[in-house]
């Protein structure tokens, strides 16, 4: 078979077939560190901060720690990720600089009204492993206060001052205002001893007080 034949049935092969049967393509970088710190974040609820490793994610997530460290160096780095995942899943910021909906209607968005029951879950999961096991390991804890109220309090604030600068609403300070939108709605997350019957008696609450906060800033 002469040069020509051989180049021209190579050409017609499968791109498989010509790879051979070397590993398959690598994750992205992107979608590689989301699944680890999903994973990273059930390793946290199932086993406590202390219980959990580096060399157990890894082995969960069936890479080596020499990737797992590529991306998180130390322990507290995959923690800080898993807080700043959590987060977004407590309030939903920055917001789209433009957004024009009705104020109330975006801070019900901010603050995750219509959350479905399996995230209220494992949020619920995640915040309830924190509070009992805060005393263990108070470094993680420096780490997930500043990671965590401390930049969705400035987010907020952020967030409440673009909104001033667009005369859709009046505040003395965007930072006591987030304070204070954060101190009416945050507490009502979670139900049991705040004695919601469900989601649904939660969001009716939440909506109250949205309504109460954006009366109480309306422009004059």
């Amino acid at each position: 078979m002469d040069d020509s034949n051989k180049t021209r049935q190579a050409e017609e092969l499968p791109s498989v077939a010509r790879r051979g049967r070397g590993r398959p393509k690598s994750q992205p970088d992107p979608q590689r560190r989301a699944a680890i710190i999903d994973t990273a974040r059930r390793t946290f609820i199932e086993l406590g901060l202390a219980g959990t490793t580096t060399e157990i994610v890894a082995s969960r997530c069936h890479i080596s720690k020499q990737t797992l460290y590529r991306l998180f160096p130390s322990k507290t780095d995959l923690f800080v990720a898993v807080v700043a995942a959590h987060r977004q899943t407590m309030l939903d910021l920055p917001r789209p600089p433009e957004e024009d909906a009705p104020l109330a209607e975006i801070i019900g968005r901010i603050f995750m009204l219509d959350i479905d029951a399996e995230t209220e879950r494992e949020r619920e999961a995640f915040i309830r492993m924190v509070m009992q096991q805060s005393h263990q390991m108070p470094e993680l804890m420096e780490v997930l206060f500043r990671e965590g109220p401390e930049t969705s309090r400035r987010q907020l604030a952020d967030w409440l001052s673009g909104q001033m600068t667009r005369g859709r609403l009046v505040l003395e300070d965007p930072v006591t205002g987030a304070r204070i939108l954060m101190d009416l709605l945050m507490g009502g997350i979670g139900r049991g001893p705040k004695g919601w019957k469900d989601l649904a008696d939660r969001r009716r609450h939440m909506e109250q007080a949205i309504a109460l906060f954006v009366r109480g800033t309306r422009p004059a």
